[in-house]
This record gives C-alpha cells, sequence and structure tokens, in this order.
C-alpha cells in the first residue's frame, strides 16, 4: 500500500496511491484520523486503511493534486550523516564509532512537484538522495532484533544542503534547514510490500536527467535496525516519526569540479519499490 500526504481542492488531505489516481482516506476517514501521522498512530488504522481501499475506487488523479511531504508534521526528523562508505572516502570524514546524527525540521521540507528553494544567502546547494525510514509503532530502547516491527514504511528523501553554511562550524544544522531546501515523498510504501533485510532497496539520483548518485541499502555503514535502536535510546520513537538513513557517495562537493544545484535544475530520487521524487529548484525571494 502506498500512502501520501496531499491538497485536494485546496484542503489538506491523506490518501492511498493506486496506479495514477489516489483514493481520498481523508474524505472517507477524516473524522477519525486528522491526517496520515494519526493513522499511523492509532491502533488499526493501517487496517482500516487498507479496508478502505479494497471497497473504495480511487478517484483524484495525481495530476489534479498538491503533493505535501509524507508526514507534513512529524514529531522528530533524525537525519543520519556519513553512512555509506563511498560517501565516508570522499568527505575525508573519520569512520565513526557511532552514528552521526542531525535533525531537521519540519519547515525546511516540502513535497514532490514542489520547487526546492535556493536561498539568496547560499552558492553552494546539493542534493542528496536518501532512503527515509516511517515509523509506525513507538517505543524506548528498541532492540535491533525488533527494529522491523517497527517500521510503517519507507520513502525517497532529498536531504539538499546549503554546503556554504553546514561548515561555518563543526554544527550541522544551519546548512541543513533552510526553507524548502529538502524533499520527502512523493509517498511511503508499507512494510508489508518492502523488506530491505531481504531485498535492498536501491537508491538513484538524476540531476537534470544524469546520474549522479547509484547505492542500495545493503551498503549502509549503520544499518536501519542499528539506527532505530540507536536513535530510540536518545528519545522515544513516535508513530509518524521519520529517519533518514544516509547518503551515498557522488555529492556535489566531493565532485571536482563541484557540482551545485541552479535555478532551473530537476533533482529526482528513485528508490526501487517506491517511486521517484521529483523537484525543481528556484530561487527563494528575499524578505
Amino acid at each position: 500500500m502506498k500512502l501520501g500526504s496531499f491538497f485536494i481542492d485546496g484542503q489538506p488531505t491523506f490518501g492511498a496511491v493506486v496506479d495514477d489516481a489516489v483514493v481520498d482516506l481523508g474524505a472517507r476517514l477524516g473524522q477519525r484520523f486528522a491526517d496520515l501521522r494519526a493513522l499511523l498512530t492509532a491502533d488499526g488504522g493501517l487496517e482500516e486503511a487498507r479496508r478502505c481501499l479494497a471497497t473504495t475506487d480511487p478517484s483524484i488523479a495525481l495530476d489534479q493534486l498538491v503533493h505535501r511531504p509524507v508526514i507534513p508534521n512529524p514529531g522528530k526528523i533524525f537525519c543520519i550523516g556519513v553512512n555509506y562508505a563511498d560517501h565516508l572516502e570522499e568527505t575525508k570524514i573519520r569512520k565513526a564509532a557511532h552514528p552521526t546524527v542531525f535533525l531537521r525540521y519540519p519547515e525546511s521540507q516540502v513535497g514532490h512537484e514542489q520547487p526546492l528553494l535556493l536561498p539568496p544567502e547560499s552558492t553552494r546547494f546539493d542534493f542528496e538522495g536518501e532512503v527515509a525510514v516511517i515509523i509506525g509503532h513507538g517505543g524506548r530502547r528498541i532492540s535491533p532484533a525488533d527494529a522491523w516491527r517497527h517500521i510503517a514504511g519507507y520513502s525517497c528523501y532529498n536531504d539538499g544542503s546549503m554546503r556554504d553554511w553546514q561548515f561555518h562550524t563543526t554544527q550541522w544544522t544551519p546548512g541543513k534547514n533552510f526553507a524548502a531546501s529538502g524533499a520527502f515523498g512523493p509517498w511511503m510504501t508499507s512494510a508489508d510490500e518492502l523488506d530491505p533485510s531481504r531485498r535492498p532497496l536501491t537508491l538513484t539520483t538524476r540531476l537534470n536527467g544524469t546520474v549522479v548518485q547509484q547505492s542500495d541499502t545493503s551498503l549502509l555503514i549503520f544499518d536501519i535496525p542499528e539506527l532505530i535502536a540507536y536513535c530510540s535510546t536518545i528519545l522515544p520513537l513516535a508513530p509518524g516519526d521519520v529517519i533518514v538513513t544516509g547518503t551515498p557517495g557522488g555529492v556535489g562537493m566531493a565532485r571536482t569540479p563541484p557540482l551545485f544545484m541552479q535555478v532551473g535544475d530537476v533533482v529526482e530520487v528513485e528508490v526501487a519499490g517506491i517511486g521517484v521524487l521529483r523537484n525543481r529548484v528556484e530561487a527563494e525571494r528575499a524578505g
């Protein structure tokens, strides 16, 4: 099942994607679930969505709606840095004994087909294609052995980074949180349809149609269960929380010459079994 968050006729809602159309679950289930995060939080929410999907034909074409981030209002967005060996090598960062964790805020991300904004303060806007994990069952100090059952699904993520601001100091938060600099979508594929423990998720990033990153989740330094265990040790994980698992080698800042996103560029992040997250870069208006 593919689930996403949208605007339909200007109203926020959520739904299930079937081919090129959507079942508006918000219209059918909105009295019980305010949004997709609430659906994931409720006991039996996903099962109720499946029952609704089985008895309702998709009626809204994808080109008739506006995509929002998959979870527009996550309580936490944990992002993992330098979590592929080739990215570790190209950045010349020493391998750490524990995951490198930083946080993003919801205001820093947009949905599929929504513009990524290049602010006037930066000239080094980099792409970072990643796999995002959406939590379905919360918990504290989750063991790696139990981690898979806490996952609701997976999505594509572009951890767009203002590299000049990222490296103002040793703290990465500024460069990772400019408004509308990251993208999350187009939807999530539920964990019952994807199992990275058996078949790794293939990740591809394209800039203006050219492949710039390609890898799969078998090459993560800290795998998905380790990340869930580590992050849930810091704070309890809750349904709708997001863990962005890291980007592979090929980022723009490590190339000679550097390759940064410019106004008018189109960046795509594709994960097999999920879909393609596509965004165009636009200039942010100052003020």
